[in-house]
């Protein structure tokens, strides 16, 4: 069954004003696509690298730093104990004593927060499906794929070869396994975190951004 964006608002409960939409991705599994699409099809915003750019004009830091530092970094002593609170508290005399992922993730986390208090959004990566736990208006979704498939993908996309791909890969989820953790103390995939996992390499694109929006569409409308 194919949700369409009139439908999908028209089904949803009486009460539910937004649907934040989170997405955790291996790398090369399509999670980027997949995301775009989802918020394409229920006409709401999309946040990925577009996060990156207003961190990098709050903050006043390259959009590359924010991306690197953002996302890949685990070098913070602090982040763990001060998300819990919130970031929100600290004032940017404060944030500017902070280690240089502290100060982005700062940011980061503050401006999710808002997105989600503002509109109904999909964000992808950036540990927000943590930073917006609890909240009966999120849905939280992790995307896994094989390995070939994956590879094949940054293959397709930055033209390398098949050994300098594969290890591409591996490292990018290496970093973003160990950010979630150093963040969240939490394993990164683990299906208890989230509320749909699907396997692009099993179910393709297209069906995934499907089944995410039936389950969404399902999921919401008891809220």
């Amino acid at each position: 069954m194919v949700i369409l964006e009139e439908d999908f608002w028209k089904r949803g409960s009486k009460t539910m004003k937004k649907c934040i939409i989170t997405i955790g991705r291996q790398c090369g599994s399509g999670g980027h696509t997949i995301g775009k699409t989802v918020a394409e099809r229920l006409g709401i915003p999309f946040y990925d690298k577009k996060l990156v750019q207003i961190v990098a004009e709050r903050s006043g830091l390259s959009a590359e730093t924010v991306r690197r530092e953002g996302e890949y970094s685990s070098a913070s002593s602090l982040f763990t104990s001060v998300s819990s609170r919130g970031y929100s508290a600290y004032n940017a005399n404060q944030r500017g004593n902070m280690a240089l992922p502290d100060q982005i993730n700062a940011y980061q986390t503050e401006l999710i927060k808002e997105l989600a208090e503002k509109e109904s959004c999909v964000i992808v990566g950036r540990c927000a499906d943590y930073i917006l736990q609890g909240r009966e208006d999120c849905f939280h979704i992790f995307i896994t794929g094989a390995l070939p498939d994956r590879a094949n993908r940054v293959i397709a996309e930055h033209g390398v070869a098949v050994d300098a791909a594969r290890s591409h890969v591996k490292e990018r989820d290496r970093k973003r396994s160990s950010y979630y953790k150093h963040i969240t103390d939490q394993t990164w995939g683990m299906a208890a975190n989230y509320d749909l996992c699907l396997n692009s390499s099993k179910l393709g694109i297209d069906r995934c951004v499907d089944l995410i929006l039936a389950s969404v569409d399902t999921g919401m409308s008891h809220v």
